[in-house]
């Protein structure tokens, strides 16, 4: 009871330290919001000392920003979140219709990303029921037989190629494509069930493609547990032993999900802005935008919120699927044989193919202009085609790989330390963890510019402050469910210490999933700095990093595909780069696990 007192405490510290962060965001980025609201208003009003006295006396501006704060806060219990500093209408209806809206997409788009995921892990576990119903089956078969199974990496690298597609690019696409060309559903607005099919495919895609890579990386190695060869001996199908494998393996990626849950919700600023959705993540963008400080805390308040159920949730439902076996420290390891394994060719075949567009496009200038060759498609030439102002796309995206590709590196790295380190301490990093996810990355991009000013390092400060969250979750869910299997109660019996158990049973089963996770993180670094860059709070014009290129090409996608498809397709390179690298680790660790037995 203490420790539960505690965490509740921390947690409401953390909300409470984000939401005055989020009040004092005027005064942190050192501009004036009376200025800031009146632009907002009026764009063409002259701002006059006159008028930004009145805007300052209207909205109490003068009396300072924790007075502000306060006459906020004292109005929340009686249902009052304050009047909109540009509208004047009332913030809390308006609030409630925007996360209405953003709660049935978000539950659109997790049902998309259910089937997804599902799609990605069918083979996996047909496989695995079927090598249980074979004769003579034993524990790990499956992972030895798939290492002969080409179709996987090819699976592997489809769903790597999903999942590195950005959000605003499926959904320009599918708006184009779909909903105007074709004519099927329809593109713009928010009228019914039909405006939602769209909107959940672009945010569903990708989120199913990443649960999926996941639960697939779990999965052979919960079929090689001991219980399966005592289902299959009494005569269970293996149909159902692969239902009791998925579930047991679903405790490991409920936080991940449940962080994947608010992520659709309040971070879908780029796809409510293609298809004219008025959801929370926009009405957040448009009021940190304007400086609009009630709705904007109002905002983040209810995502704070969203992120505590999502907690709780997730927790009960991991209690309800392995919770006996929890108290009774009688988990077996999911980590004893390794999962999967892919072909070691693949990640050298994607690396050469991705350092062959870089070394072609390097020695091109990415900036020259010839207005003569606008939008021409690709050639000899121009292997890769021109953009609207005739400057070749492969020296662009060549170009941008370092503008890209090295900010997302190290960022994944700082992610994948910081994501250990926090999630070794889950009753830290629980609650700050879910503080923290319940950010929308145009608001975390805010804040750091607030903090430490605007410059080519703010979008990646801001990824950085968020890229670690669901490192730390998976690490903390893995160990938790490590702690309690029999082989660390059994050292633990025997008299091992704590630094001793960490060193060699805890961490040697935590990090390599972890690590995998962390590369198949990778493409989802690359893809947030560009989708700032696609809101244009990243990188500005002229500099060829891909989000910008995604950007500025995105309006001709319809009369010059190839301009948008050539830096999506260097981006989903990257991606079955990462799930192939994934793979081949996977494959040379269990070699050197064999080689010990």
């Amino acid at each position: 009871m203490p420790h539960r007192t505690a965490t509740l405490l921390w947690r409401a510290l953390l909300a409470a330290a984000l939401v005055c962060a989020v009040g004092l965001l005027p005064w942190l980025s050192r501009t004036d919001p009376a200025l800031t609201v009146l632009k907002a208003r009026s764009a063409e009003r002259d701002p006059d000392p006159e008028v930004l006295a009145a805007v300052r006396g209207q909205l109490g501006l003068d009396e300072g920003p924790l007075h502000l704060l306060g006459q906020w806060l004292s109005g929340l219990p009686r249902g009052d979140a304050g009047r909109s500093w540009i509208s004047g209408a009332e913030v809390m209806p308006g609030l409630l219709q925007a996360l209405g809206a953003s709660l049935l997409l978000m539950s659109a788009a997790a049902l998309v990303a259910v089937v997804t995921a599902g799609a990605v892990c069918a083979r996996t576990l047909r496989r695995g029921g079927r090598s249980v119903e074979s004769p003579g089956a034993r524990p790990g078969r499956l992972a030895r037989r798939r290492s002969a199974l080409p179709v996987e990496d090819a699976g592997g690298s489809g769903s790597a190629v999903l999942a590195a597609l950005p959000e605003f690019l499926t959904a320009s696409v599918l708006a184009t494509v779909v909903g105007v060309q074709l004519g099927w559903l329809p593109a713009l607005g928010w009228y019914g069930p039909r405006w939602t099919v769209l909107p959940a495919l672009a945010l569903g895609l990708p989120a199913g493609a990443v649960l999926g890579r996941l639960l697939d990386d779990l999965l052979p190695g919960a079929f090689g547990e001991p219980w399966v060869r005592a289902a299959a001996a009494r005569g269970l199908s293996g149909r159902r032993i692969a239902r009791q494998a998925l579930r047991r393996c679903l405790p490991g990626l409920l936080p991940t999900t449940g962080l994947f849950v608010v992520g659709l919700t309040g971070g879908a600023v780029a796809v409510e802005q293609i298809f004219d959705i008025p959801g929370l993540g926009r009405t957040t963008l448009q009021a940190a935008l304007a400086q609009d400080l009630p709705v904007l805390q109002a905002g983040t308040l209810a995502l704070l919120l969203l992120a505590a159920v999502a907690a709780g949730l997730t927790r009960l439902a991991a209690r309800l699927l392995i919770g006996p076996a929890l108290r009774a420290d009688a988990l077996p390891s999911l980590h004893g044989p390794s999962a999967s394994t892919g072909r070691r060719t693949l990640p050298v075949v994607h690396g050469a193919l991705l350092l062959g567009v870089v070394a072609l496009g390097l020695p091109r200038d990415p900036l020259a202009l010839d207005t003569g060759m606008r939008l021409h498609h690709p050639t000899w030439a121009h292997p890769f085609g021109t953009d609207a102002l005739g400057r070749d796309l492969l020296a662009r995206v060549a170009h941008g790989a370092v503008d890209t590709l090295v900010p997302a590196l190290a960022i994944s790295a700082v992610a994948l330390g910081t994501g250990v380190l926090l999630g070794l301490l889950p009753r830290i990093s629980g609650p700050l963890v879910d503080t923290v996810n319940a950010v929308p990355p145009v608001l975390a991009a805010l804040l750091v510019t607030a903090v430490a000013g605007s410059g080519a390092a703010t979008p990646a400060l801001a990824v950085a402050a968020l890229a670690w969250t669901p490192l730390a979750a998976h690490t903390s869910a893995l160990l938790r469910q490590e702690r309690a299997t029999l082989h660390v109660t059994a050292t633990r019996a025997l008299g091992a210490g704590r630094w001793h158990i960490l060193r060699h049973a805890l961490l040697p089963a935590v990090l390599p999933p972890v690590t995998r996770h962390a590369l198949l993180r990778l493409p989802g670094v690359a893809l947030a700095l560009a989708s700032l860059g696609f809101l244009g709070l990243g990188a500005q014009p002229p500099a060829p990093e891909w989000g910008l290129l995604l950007a500025e090409n995105q309006p001709y996608a319809e009369r010059a595909p190839w301009a948008v498809l050539a830096p999506a397709a260097v981006l989903a390179l990257l991606g079955a780069l990462a799930v192939s690298a994934a793979r081949g680790g996977q494959g040379a660790k269990r070699k050197r696990e064999v080689a010990v037995r």
